[in-house]
């Protein structure tokens, strides 16, 4: 945590975004805050004893605080006792963005990377519809993360998910000139446009949790189902427009992974393949970040409980744009 030392006895200060809290009861009866506050080093587990909501304020995940406390050691690892915390404001002059783990480039830029890519298309359907569901969905797209807990579950998370496989996208189609570029770009472009239906986000651009719509249909269904009411509305070609759909469908590949129809023709096969290795990446890279060289990373479940190994020190930055 990128906290700035104030006292001699680990007193610090500093600004964090409240990433989990709980009101909890200790044993003497009286009410505390079980909390775990992050930022872009990364997260410290952090208690305030003695609560009241009228002396402390009210408090919960996702507010972006300024707080003051001691460092301490509990059971091995650091813990921050609070002892004066409060709401952000104004005269801070601080930006919730900077303090919350996001992606390299920002939203705008990707947005523009993706827009301009679109607007040199051939296909005037494609372009047309492209253009139309990003503009439709641009307010969250600019910040959304691309996962609640796993790959890219950052700030703007779901720009840099999306423009790395449009990146990939375009060196695939170097390799193989006869993949339809412009409908694997597409697919790509609007494989998970439901994420922005399907997390609870707030300002800091973190997923707290799921959606009712999330929870009952899912980015999978729903995206299908925009891409279908945009392409009707747009009148676009209907073979076209399936197409599309069955990418968004089917781009997690397997039933067992979420996909409502396996990929069945080669567009589709690429994207699918191309989305999860995006997440892998994102994945391992994160993984051994802060892992020093020659040691290995702490078990990843969702990459069948493997370890991984850090060789060197090369810079782990995506590049984009």
């Amino acid at each position: 945590m990128n906290f700035k030392e104030i006292g001699n006895a680990g007193q610090v200060e500093g600004f964090a975004v409240i990433k989990q809290c709980d009101r909890k009861t200790a044993k003497n009866g009286n009410a505390y805050l079980d909390m775990v506050l992050s930022d872009r080093d990364g997260e410290i587990s952090a208690k305030l004893w003695d609560y009241t909501e009228v002396s402390h304020g009210k408090y919960e995940a996702d507010m972006f605080v300024k707080i003051r406390g001691t460092l301490l050691k509990y059971n091995g690892n650091d813990q921050l006792r609070i002892e004066r915390i409060r709401p952000v404001i104004d005269s801070d002059n601080v930006r919730i963005s900077d303090y919350v783990k996001s992606a390299d480039y920002s939203g705008e830029d990707m947005m523009n990377f993706l827009v301009s890519t679109v607007n040199a298309f051939k296909n005037d359907d494609l372009k047309k519809l492209v253009l139309y569901l990003l503009d439709e969905n641009k307010e969250k797209i600019l910040y959304f993360p691309a996962a609640y807990r796993l790959h890219h579950a950052i700030r703007c998370g779901l720009l840099m998910h999306t423009a790395s496989i449009v990146r990939l996208c375009e060196g695939i189609c170097k390799v193989y000139p006869f993949v339809n570029r412009e409908l694997l770009i597409s697919g790509a472009i609007l494989h998970d446009i439901a994420k922005t239906t399907e997390f609870e986000v707030r300002d800091s651009g973190l997923a707290s949790g799921y959606t009712v719509e999330g929870n009952l249909i899912g980015h999978l269904v729903k995206g299908a189902m925009m891409v279908e009411k945009a392409a009707e509305k747009l009148s676009i070609d209907k073979e076209l427009s399936l197409l599309l759909q069955h990418m968004v469908l089917s781009h997690h590949g397997e039933p067992d992974f979420g996909a409502a129809v396996r990929p069945q023709f080669l567009e589709a096969e690429l994207l699918s393949q191309l989305d999860l290795m995006d997440a892998r990446v994102y994945e391992i890279m994160s993984a051994v970040e802060n892992v020093e060289k020659g040691e290995f990373s702490q078990r990843l479940w969702a990459l069948e409980d493997r370890r991984f190994y850090k060789y060197n020190d090369t810079p782990l930055k995506v590049d984009i744009l």
